[in-house]
């Protein structure tokens, strides 16, 4: 026979096992959505003609990002971009190195670097920024692989992970707490710059869809992998309030 007390418990146990569910759907659908406050930036990464079609390392669907990026810089009061810039014979260029060819490897003084083609040299077309960005409240350009002998995927550190560009500095005395990352490529200068705007104590959010990635080898899953396991949150443009 079945204790009066114990049914009551198992009653209440269910009903607010029941509530929780709903609770947490309520939570999760009320999570789904994302709004940019004052507080926010949007980061634009390396959206340059290098990296769209035609250009020196164009990867795959670049110019798609363009029309979500303009439409979602009508949000954000804050935006930053970043710019590849580098020098003519970069360590970072396979024709730097007798018998290396794109996209192999070799080791430099701060680890293992990927070999790229020529590109996104300084003063160059190929390094200007995609003629159809819309970006009415960008504020800062930071530029990267400026120092010959060093790449620098990262907007916050170069590839040392020791040299910063000061774009720390400069969010936090302008109060901003949450980032938004976009642009190219989402396993390199993206990931790059959402795990170090983590380290460097910001909310980070990378909008898959106004992102393309090289892959190469693999590197796209191992860089949200990366990302995920530093608290790097993945959405999309449509989940923006």
């Amino acid at each position: 026979m079945s204790h009066p007390h114990r049914r009551i418990l198992l009653q209440s146990g269910a009903a607010l096992g029941l509530l929780g569910g709903l609770g947490f759907a309520a939570s999760a659908l009320a999570a789904s959505k994302v709004k940019p406050s004052a507080k926010s930036a949007l980061i634009v990464v390396d959206v340059q003609n290098c990296f769209l079609d035609g250009g020196t390392l164009a990867v795959k669907g670049g110019n798609e990002v363009i029309p979500i990026i303009n439409k979602l810089a009508a949000q954000f009061d804050n935006i930053v971009v970043t710019q590849d810039w580098h020098t003519a014979g970069h360590a970072s260029f396979a024709s730097t190195h007798a018998g290396k060819k794109p996209f192999e490897t070799t080791k430099l003084s701060y680890g293992t670097q990927v070999l790229w083609p020529d590109h996104c040299v300084q003063g160059t077309d190929d390094a200007a920024l995609g003629k159809e960005l819309k970006l009415p409240t960008a504020q800062l350009i930071i530029r990267k692989g400026f120092h010959k002998d060093m790449d620098s995927y990262s907007a916050f550190e170069e590839a040392d992970h020791k040299t910063p560009t000061g774009l720390a500095g400069y969010l936090k005395s302008r109060g901003i707490k949450t980032l938004f990352v976009t642009g190219l490529a989402t396993d390199f200068c993206v990931a790059w710059t959402a795990m170090d705007g983590r380290k460097a104590g910001f909310e980070v959010y990378v909008i898959e869809d106004a992102t393309r990635a090289i892959d190469l080898n693999g590197s796209l899953a191992a860089a949200w992998k990366q990302m995920s396991a530093k608290g790097v949150k993945r959405i999309q443009s449509g989940d923006i309030a």
